[in-house]
């Protein structure tokens, strides 16, 4: 078997192994492929067998160009860089991975949290630079502190990552409230659900672990925002186009929105004109939720199960 990974360098930038890969094929690494180039991406599967991606798109007319094309595994949760109805339309299977960064994705969302609450990178750069030892006092610090115990942490998505979000919150001492359109028992274990209206005008901070479906994107916007508390704090490493990003823009600036944090953007890499990149109070990664190694490895280790079972003719976590 030829596989082929058109990107995998954002998933093994060295601190890896492919020999699992190794073991089922013969197998073809390109560390990226051009996005926007889709003779390239058809030449680099060539007449691959497999074809594994992470953000590179696998569109209707490389399915369709790419004749001995019989499986297509995704790096990711997301499989929408894939067009999974054409490969369905071949009987090509597209396997993504379910779980695996969702210890790393809850802390992440509380670290970004944190980050708003206390601006430690701030301040240790303010030590550094001498203005601790040239102070007046015994300390200082140019940012309100905020404490999270009391408070209320609204969170949108209470599947696995929105869950652990909300068992840390408690932790913390917030009290933790969720909607969702599944309700589980175990999800009412940790929070109490209510809809996405008591959502925005009870939460002292909101954070996103939701899909990207055509009823959540823009969900974050002027109107929603209009019924959220003054002063609170949206967190998301979710999607980036949850986000109407001029509209929270705006908020920031306004102060409406005290704070923001964000892991993800509405196009990524970030484009130079997005409005969060000059607002006040909004603190932005990138997308980098997911990659601790402990979180990588099990991506890697879900990959090759993806494939070695479809080789063995029993495909699982297929998404068409």
């Amino acid at each position: 078997m030829k596989i082929v990974i058109l990107d995998g360098y954002t998933e093994n930038p060295g601190d890896l192994s492919w020999d699992s890969f190794k073991k089922l094929g013969e197998l073809t690494v390109y560390d990226r492929t051009p996005l926007n180039d889709e003779n390239e991406i058809i030449r680099r599967i060539g007449d691959a067998d497999a074809v594994i991606t992470n953000k590179t798109p696998v569109s209707r007319n490389a399915i369709n160009a790419n004749v001995n094309l019989k499986y297509i595994g995704v790096l990711a949760t997301g499989y929408n860089i894939v067009d999974y109805k054409s490969a369905r339309e071949k009987g090509i299977p597209v396997c993504n991975i379910p779980s695996y960064g969702t210890d790393a994705v809850g802390q992440f969302a509380i670290a970004l949290l944190l980050e708003i609450c206390h601006n430690i990178g701030y301040h240790s750069n303010a030590v550094k630079e001498g203005r601790w030892a040239k102070n007046a006092d015994w300390c200082f610090w140019d940012f309100p502190l905020i404490e999270l115990a009391g408070k209320t942490m609204g969170i949108i998505g209470f599947g696995r990552i929105g869950q652990t979000t909300g068992r840390i919150a408690r932790a913390l001492g917030m009290e933790v409230i969720a909607n969702d359109e599944v309700q589980t028992e175990d999800g009412a274990k940790i929070v109490s659900y209510v809809s996405r209206e008591e959502i925005y005008s009870r939460s002292d901070v909101i954070s996103l672990h939701c899909p990207l479906f055509p009823a959540t994107e823009g969900m974050i916007n002027n109107e929603s925002i209009s019924k959220m508390k003054d002063g609170v704090i949206i967190i998301n490493n979710s999607r980036g186009q949850l986000i109407v990003e001029q509209d929270l823009a705006d908020a920031l600036n306004s102060g409406k929105v005290y704070a923001a944090g964000v892991d993800v953007v509405s196009r990524e890499p970030i484009l130079a004109d997005n409005p969060l990149l000059q607002a006040k109070n909004c603190v932005i990664t990138p997308h980098i939720s997911w990659a601790p190694i402990e979180s990588r490895r099990r991506l890697m280790d879900v990959a090759v199960t993806n494939l070695g079972a479809f080789i063995d003719g029993n495909p699982v976590n297929v998404v068409n």
